[in-house]
């Protein structure tokens, strides 16, 4: 089934409404044309790009394929699950994973499709809806977080999964690159992003804050605006907003405390302008500031990878996937953000092994809306 996808993927791409024919930058205005759903509305399903060997070898692999397996168990029994494989042995690989595991695969599909890594929040398809409701699969194109690696292999992932789709597809690599990682909207036409991995020249060269609105108006239908400076080269990312800062709600931030903002070298100007951002209707947002672990993170095999965060959580329909780290304060983030999602279940998904390599829960799942 699965390989019969990419043939069928193939020749959509080929008919599919702009596959092939990119936007332009609009005039300077604030015209929402596409909305994108928030994370919390109602789902059909969540992407995850599993793990393999041909970029990185059998030890990268097989050191994440536990996390992969836990966030596949448990997202199994909120919605659809679709899992990117690198190839039919991947995805022969991986059923014997699951199965192994007892997850039971009604629920699950595969889309077989190279891939360089994992970070389907960055590389993979960002669904809107127009104002009639359709829905549409927007490609942001992705240059490997400004050219820091090559990621050819996940540039294409969106086309591959609209094509399977048969799903409109928007084409926005010549209009602008974004990650899914560096933008937070509550639902409400806010967005929260720092400014250092979207106007860096390393993504998108000359480009203004105005025409960055302008933009993520009219794609993302979001007219309100939470800039923060950010810190251009702190990691890959050059700092992503979801890290550190999440909308829990229009009216709710989730974040930290300042000093551990600080330790996650947040500039202490976005700290503050963080703390006096006011929402939609003008009043303050409620802060729930969750801790970084009590201690460092230390991996499965050894590695100590410094303090991490669990504001990289997961919404899905009937759970909430938070980051864990085999650490005290897992029990008192998985309370703290219980608290703000009593219609969901918080699953504690072990993620010292993924934070090694850079991120987490967030990080490695895209969120399809239901229609």
């Amino acid at each position: 089934m699965a390989s019969t996808f990419l043939i069928l993927s193939s020749l959509f791409l080929s008919c599919t409404k702009g596959a092939d024919v990119p936007e332009q930058i609009p005039p300077a205005d604030t015209t929402v044309v596409y909305r994108m759903p928030e994370e919390g509305a109602l789902h059909e399903g969540t992407w995850l790009q599993w793990p393999h060997e041909y970029q990185y070898g059998k030890t990268f692999r097989n050191r994440l394929d536990a996390t992969w397996v836990a966030m596949t168990r448990a997202l199994a029994g909120s919605e659809k699950v679709h899992l990117i494989v690198y190839d039919q042995a991947e995805q022969e690989r991986v059923t014997a994973l699951l199965q192994a595991a007892a997850v039971t695969l009604d629920r699950i599909d595969f889309t077989i499709s190279p891939t360089d890594d994992v970070w389907v929040r960055d590389n993979g398809p960002v669904y809107v809806k127009d104002k009639q409701g359709q829905l549409f699969v927007e490609d942001w194109g992705f240059n490997g977080w400004g050219g820091k690696a090559d990621f050819a292999r996940c540039n294409r992932i969106p086309a591959v999964v609209a094509g399977q789709q048969q799903t409109h597809v928007i084409n926005l690599n010549e209009v602008m690159i974004n990650e899914g990682g560096s933008v937070e909207i509550d639902g409400q036409g806010t967005l929260m992003a720092c400014k250092s991995s979207v106007l860096n020249n390393n993504r998108n060269p000359g480009m203004t804050q105005q025409q960055a609105e302008t933009l993520f108006a009219r794609y993302l239908g979001t007219t309100r605006f939470i800039w923060l400076e950010g810190k251009a080269g702190l990691d890959i990312t050059d700092m992503h907003i979801d890290g550190f800062a999440r909308f829990a709600n229009s009216a709710t931030i989730v974040t930290m405390q300042e000093d551990d903002l600080l330790y996650w070298q947040v500039p202490g100007n976005d700290i503050r302008t963080l703390y006096n951002a006011v929402d939609g209707k003008g009043a303050p947002y409620i802060f729930v500031k969750v801790p970084l672990t009590q201690n460092e993170v230390v991996t499965t095999y050894g590695k100590n990878v410094g303090k991490a965060s669990y504001v990289n959580y997961y919404i899905a329909n009937k759970v909430v996937l938070v980051p864990n780290y085999n650490d005290p304060n897992d029990a008192v983030a998985n309370a703290a953000i219980q608290a703000l999602y009593p219609g969901r279940t918080v699953i504690g998904i072990d993620c010292r092994n993924l934070f090694a390599n850079g991120g987490m829960i967030h990080c490695v799942t895209q969120q399809q809306p239901a229609l």
